[in-house]
């Protein structure tokens, strides 16, 4: 099946089974048919600084009006223009829809349960959610419903998967200004393979390793489009650094190295000339870092002392802090520079921190 698509702006993105862990069938119910039962308080971070901004934890966000647990969170973020936050569960709970309040709306696309990935792309004004589905092995457009426009599954012409297409393990999908698609396979061969907007195969450029344009887990990507030539920026994890690449594959550079395992990255961008552009980096070793636009390192949130819940799904509830990560696995701004944060955690954790200037 093929798709043209014609005038394309990415609003956000990213970001994400680490080596081991596939996509669990978690049997939560539906909200419909079942009731949330009042959590005890949680002990609260106190507000945190970084580069003129201060970022405050608001304390139970989302987890009102919905059944818990909310399932296994191993996916991604993203805000739509009325400012609904959309996150991934590994249940038939799939994507999950709230008011930027916290308020539940609705959860959809039941079908794909195990997305890794999402990102909002507007066409000739029309909204749709790209999706690294991991579990289908596919990458798949929905409407804004969650019902289906394509799917993309194993790029056997790009001659990658010859005997054993079972090893492409999606993980990132990104789109270009142009209508380009990048799907990278993080968790599979290491490739980044690009289709043209007709969903035709074009090549493919990585492979594993360590080298310059290699990767060890391409785990989440974005398009940048603030400079003259768009960008991608990928999460090379288990190099622990960031890869900039521009838009035919070609390594330019790798801005940032020594990070915690970085996951998924969004960048809120404030306009032409603006000295407010911000990145976050979702790292699955417990913290978020904050760049300023040239990528350089403003500092950090919810940084975790305790390394035992650095990268560790099964830490309860009852363990948690509030404003402090212990698996940052999808990260997204809204437009206002408030971030979303979703922690890899078997029951569901999901974090807002307001963003105020001083």
């Amino acid at each position: 099946m093929k798709s043209l698509v014609t005038s394309f702006v990415v609003l956000s993105s990213v970001c994400l089974a680490h080596p081991g862990h596939e996509p669990q069938a978690d049997t939560v119910p539906t909200d419909a048919t079942h009731s949330h039962d009042k959590e005890a308080p949680l002990k609260v971070a106190d507000p945190v600084e970084v580069g003129g901004m201060t970022y405050r934890v608001v304390p139970g966000w989302g987890r009102d009006g919905v059944a818990l647990p909310i399932g296994n969170t191993h996916g991604g973020i993203l805000v739509d223009p009325d400012g609904h936050v959309y996150y991934n569960t590994d249940t038939a709970r799939s994507i999950m829809v709230h008011e930027s309040d916290g308020a539940f709306v609705r959860s959809m696309a039941d079908r794909y349960p195990g997305i890794h990935d999402m990102l909002i792309n507007i066409e000739d004004g029309v909204p749709y959610i790209y999706a690294a589905h991991l579990h289908g092995k596919q990458v798949i457009k929905l409407r804004m419903d969650g019902t289906l426009v394509w799917a993309l599954g194993v790029p056997m012409e790009s001659g990658k998967y010859e005997g054993n297409p079972a090893s492409f393990n999606p993980t990132a999908v990104a789109v270009a200004p142009d209508g380009r698609i990048y799907v990278a396979d993080g968790y599979g061969q290491q490739w980044v393979h690009v289709f043209g907007p007709d969903l035709a195969y074009q090549s493919s450029f990585g492979g594993r390793g360590s080298g310059p344009g290699q990767f060890q887990t391409c785990h989440g990507m974005v398009v940048d489009t603030r400079g003259e030539e768009p960008m991608l920026v990928i999460c090379d994890r288990e190099n622990r650094r960031l890869q900039r690449f521009d838009l035919d594959g070609k390594h330019v550079d790798t801005p940032v190295e020594g990070l915690r395992r970085p996951c998924a990255l969004s960048i809120h961008h404030g306009g032409p000339g603006s000295a407010d552009d911000r990145i976050a980096i979702a790292e699955l070793e417990g913290r978020v870092t904050i760049l300023d636009g040239d990528m350089k390192v403003l500092g950090h949130l919810g940084d975790n002392p305790d390394r035992s819940q650095w990268a560790n799904n099964p830490v309860p509830r009852s363990e948690w802090i509030e404003g402090v990560f212990t698996a940052p696995h999808g990260v997204c701004f809204d437009a206002d520079g408030n971030l979303y944060v979703m922690d890899w955690n078997s029951s569901g954790r999901m974090t807002r921190m307001n963003a105020t200037s001083h």
